[in-house]
C-alpha cells in the first residue's frame, strides 16, 4: 500500500481553456490520468467509520474503490463500484459530491475532501474505453416487472430488478432512453455518448426497452397489468416547467429551459449547422434563475454565440447552483444580474424586446437558510430578445390524470408509503415524479430502494 498522500488540495483537473470551451460544445473537464488519478487516491487515509459512504444515495463502497485505484487494478475497481451504482461515468460527472459524498470526507475536516466524483469517473471511463463485457446471466424469477420512464430512476431500478431475475420493460415516451440524462444536460457537460455506453450497460443485463410509448395514452397502467406485468414501477420525472407568472411570458422567444434544452439536446442543435435544429437563441439572452438549469441553459446559449445574463433573486453565492457550474459560467464570461427578479417581459411585434426587473435587497433567513429577498419599489428595464425560464419543474401530470386511484400531493408528487408503493395496488414510484426536481443520484437512489421493496412485495405475493 503506497503512503498516504497528505497534501490539502485535491489533483487539479485539467479542462479546456475558458475563451475555447465557451464556443464549442466539447466536454469541459477532460479528466484524470492513471498518474494523477493514483496520486489523488493516495489522499484517501482509508478511514474505519466511511464517512463518505453514508452521504452516498446508492452506497457506493467508496474507501474499497479508491484502494483499488491505488492497487492498480482499474477493472476491480470498476466492479466495486458496480455493485452499487448503475450510471458511474454518469454520476461521476454530474452528482453534487460537494453535498454528499465528499461532504462527509474526513479530509475535508481540515483540507479539501478527496476528489471522489473523479476518480469515480476515472474509472468508469477507463472500463468504457475498453471492449464490452456482457454480464453474467442470472437465474429468471419468471415474472415481468413494467418500469415507466427511462430517466435516473427508472434505469437505476430496471438494472437493479434484472439483476434480481425479474423480467423487465422499460418504457419511455421519448424516442431515445435517459430522460434527463439525453435531454436535460448539456453536450459539454454529459456527452451523448457516454450517456448510451452506460445505458448499453443497463440493456445488457437483460432488460428491453420500448421508446415512443407514452404510459397514459399509448397504454394505461391496467393494459400492463392485463398483459402479465405483476408490478410497475413509476419514475416519470418532473417535466413541467413552473412559469414566473407575469406579463408577457406568451411573447415569441420566450422559453423555459426545459424546452430550450431538450431541444439543444434531442434535436442536436449543438451540432449547427449540421443538425438545422430551429432554436432562435436571439442575440441579448435573459436567463431567469440561480440553479443547475439555469447555469446549463445559459452556457448552452453562450455557446450559440449569443451575450447571456443571468438575473437571479439572491446573491450569486446564495445561487443554489453547484459552485463548479457558476464558476464555470463566470469564465465563460456570462453576465450575472444578482439581487433582482422580473416583473414584466416587454415586447415588439410579438417578439421579446425587453425585461423589467425589480431591484431586490436581503432580510431574514427564510425556511432554505437563505436570506429571503425582499422587494424594493425600485425598477429597472434591459434590453433582450430572448428570456429562458429557470425557476423549477413539477412532476409529469400524466399519469394522475389517467388514474384516479393513484393520489398525488396537491403540487403534483405522486403519494407512496414506507414501501415506496402508491395508493393502487402493485404500482410503486420514485424520484422526481415523487419528489419533485432532484438529482440524479438522488433519483437513483430512489430507484435502487423501489427494486428492493418489489422484490419484497413480488417474492411475498
Amino acid at each position: 500500500m503506497a503512503k498516504f498522500n497528505m497534501a490539502k488540495t485535491k489533483v487539479p483537473m485539467p479542462e479546456q481553456d475558458p475563451n475555447e470551451r465557451n464556443k464549442n460544445f466539447k466536454e469541459v473537464t477532460l479528466g484524470y490520468s492513471l498518474e494523477m488519478a493514483q496520486e489523488e487516491a493516495t489522499r484517501c487515509i482509508q478511514c474505519k467509520n466511511r464517512p463518505c459512504v453514508s452521504g452516498c444515495p446508492v452506497g457506493v463502497q467508496i474507501p474499497e474503490f479508491i484502494k483499488l485505484i491505488v492497487a492498480g487494478d482499474l477493472d476491480s475497481a470498476y466492479d466495486k463500484i458496480a455493485e452499487t451504482n448503475n450510471l458511474p461515468a454518469i454520476c461521476g460527472r454530474v452528482c453534487p459530491q460537494e453535498n454528499q459524498c465528499e461532504g462527509k470526507c474526513t479530509r475535508g475536516i481540515k483540507d479539501e475532501p478527496v476528489s471522489i466524483g473523479r476518480l469515480e469517473r476515472f474509472v468508469a471511463d477507463y472500463r468504457n474505453n475498453k471492449d464490452y463485457h456482457k454480464p453474467v446471466e442470472v437465474a429468471s424469477k419468471n415474472k415481468k416487472v413494467a418500469v415507466v420512464g427511462a430517466g435516473p430512476s427508472g434505469l437505476s431500478a430496471s438494472a437493479d430488478l434484472a439483476k434480481l431475475g425479474y423480467k423487465v420493460t422499460l418504457f419511455d415516451a421519448f424516442h431515445a432512453a435517459g430522460g434527463v440524462l439525453m435531454y436535460g444536460i448539456p453536450e459539454f457537460r454529459l456527452p451523448k455518448t457516454l450517456v448510451q455506453k452506460e445505458l448499453k450497460n443497463v440493456i445488457g443485463l437483460g432488460v428491453k426497452l420500448k421508446t415512443n410509448t407514452i404510459v397514459g395514452r399509448t397504454l394505461s397502467l391496467q393494459d400492463l397489468f392485463d398483459e402479465g406485468y405483476e408490478a410497475i414501477y413509476l419514475s416519470t420525472g418532473a417535466g413541467l416547467p413552473k412559469f414566473l407568472n407575469i406579463p408577457g411570458e406568451n411573447l415569441n422567444g420566450v422559453y423555459s429551459a426545459n424546452e430550450f434544452l431538450t431541444r439543444m439536446n434531442l434535436m442536436k442543435a449543438y451540432k449547427f449547422p449540421e443538425y438545422d435544429t430551429p432554436v432562435h437563441v436571439g442575440k441579448k439572452v435573459c436567463v431567469v434563475g440561480g440553479g443547475n438549469v439555469a447555469m446549463d441553459a445559459a452556457r448552452s446559449a453562450k455557446r450559440l454565440g449569443a451575450d447571456v445574463t443571468v438575473v437571479y433573486r439572491r446573491s450569486f453565492e446564495e445561487m443554489p447552483a453547484r459552485i463548479e457550474e457558476s464558476h464555470h459560467a463566470k469564465e465563460e464570461g456570462i453576465n450575472f444580474l444578482n439581487l433582482h427578479n422580473p416583473v414584466e417581459i416587454e415586447g415588439e411585434n410579438g417578439w421579446v424586446k425587453a425585461v423589467k426587473v425589480e431591484k431586490m435587497e436581503l432580510g431574514e433567513a427564510d425556511s432554505s437558510g437563505r436570506r429571503k429577498p425582499i422587494p424594493t419599489g425600485e425598477y429597472e428595464e434591459y434590453e433582450f430578445d430572448s428570456v429562458i425560464i429557470a425557476i423549477g419543474q413539477s412532476p409529469n401530470p400524466l399519469i394522475k390524470q389517467t388514474n384516479d386511484d393513484i393520489e398525488t400531493e396537491s403540487w403534483g408528487g405522486i403519494i407512496i408509503d414506507d414501501t415506496t408503493m402508491t395508493t393502487k395496488d402493485g404500482v410503486f414510484a420514485g424520484g422526481d415524479a415523487v419528489s419533485g426536481a432532484a438529482t440524479v443520484i438522488l433519483a437513483m437512489g430512489a430507484g435502487k430502494k423501489a427494486a428492493e421493496n418489489i422484490d419484497k412485495y413480488l417474492e411475498n405475493k
